[in-house]
């Protein structure tokens, strides 16, 4: 079989070209033959690489000969997405997937997988755990990087109408840790303290950009379809967040934490969506079971990777996923929620003194 994989530059496209080209155990036959690494640049892993841009019309002749292709979606770069602005970040994510549909349309491919992201779920208190994967998307639809989700996810649900032929996949892990993943929630974890709220439950849950890329390989050898979640077995407490990582909480109502993020938001001082708070105070786990059934196992469970996730943003200080200096953390914020606060009582004194200002 022959598989390539699409933005295999980037972090979590080695990841993936590393787990399907890995050797097969020890007596089996290897599953995979030419792994094809797709990317406008070349990356470090070793595959065979076909350079060439993913809205480009030529993808379709990069494509030829491969029987499935493997398309990480989801963002993992918040620093990069957020230099562009939404409307432009959401175009380009949809361009991609609509340009690799018709490409590995064209070209005969018989599997397309796509990975988006179990936030396309939503984050509700009303959320059972674990969601089932046929579980409706109650995400919002807004300019956030969930709302890219969503559209990617909308045009994948009419290629299986337009294209019965090709067989689409949409894999949706829990949130990703591992090397070179920076997200919302892992800058959650940046803050001087946890924000919580009142009424929230959260359940948190992982998944290593290592298990998510074997559990591709699962998904293609055994053309699992049409929709594949996976996460770390079972869910993590607020409390038992707080022990593995160390750090306190402070809470909230739902009405002060959400309010605030919002108007902070709509007047340009954070830079993602108020909506986003609520995947870290409600809870969408999901279930991993067909992965599962499959033979696919975690090689780390939830706490394993909160403490790497920790781990690797020692360094960082953020409020609300906007990043800010170590000074700045230390003398305007004791914690997430008194900074949101904070920051509203800041803008509020420079409109009465600038006049808007």
């Amino acid at each position: 079989m022959t598989v390539a994989v699409a933005g295999a530059a980037s972090p979590v496209g080695e990841q993936v070209v590393r787990a399907f080209t890995a050797p097969p155990p020890d007596g089996q036959a290897p599953t995979f033959g030419k792994v094809v690494a797709l990317d406008a640049e070349r990356g470090a892993a070793d595959a065979h690489w076909r350079l060439v841009d993913l809205v480009s019309p030529a993808l379709a002749k990069a494509l030829r000969g491969v029987d499935a292709v493997v398309h990480v979606a989801a963002s993992t770069d918040l620093a990069a997405d957020l230099t562009v602005s939404p409307r432009t970040r959401r175009e380009r994510a949809v361009l991609q997937v609509q340009t690799l549909v018709t490409a590995a349309a064209a070209a005969g491919v018989a599997h397309l997988v796509v990975v988006t992201s179990a936030m396309s779920y939503g984050a509700s208190p009303s959320n059972p755990v674990p969601l089932e994967e046929d579980a409706p998307l109650s995400a919002q639809p807004d300019e956030g990087l969930v709302g890219d989700l969503l559209a990617v996810e909308h045009v994948l649900e009419t290629a299986r109408t337009v294209h019965p032929g090709l067989t689409v996949t949409v894999v949706r892990p829990a949130a990703l840790v591992g090397p070179g993943i920076d997200t919302v929630l892992t800058r959650h974890f940046e803050a001087p303290r946890l924000l919580t709220v009142k009424s929230g439950r959260p359940a948190w849950q992982f998944c290593h950009v290592e298990d998510l890329a074997r559990a591709l390989t699962v998904v293609v050898e055994q053309r699992l379809a049409p929709v594949v979640t996976v996460g770390c077995a079972g869910t993590l407490t607020q409390e038992e967040v707080e022990q593995v990582s160390g750090m306190r909480r402070v809470e909230l109502s739902d009405a002060v934490a959400l309010g605030t993020a919002e108007r902070l938001h709509r007047v340009g001082v954070l830079p993602t969506p108020a909506s986003d708070l609520a995947y870290a105070i409600y809870p969408w786990a999901v279930s991993s079971a067909t992965l599962t059934a499959a033979g696919w196992e975690p090689t780390r469970d939830n706490a394993a990777c909160l403490a790497e996730l920790v781990h690797s943003i020692r360094g960082h200080h953020a409020v609300a996923a906007r990043r800010i200096d170590r000074k700045d953390a230390a003398l305007g914020a004791a914690s997430a929620a008194v900074a949101l606060v904070g920051t509203a009582a800041i803008m509020r004194r420079r409109r009465r003194k600038g006049g808007g200002a």
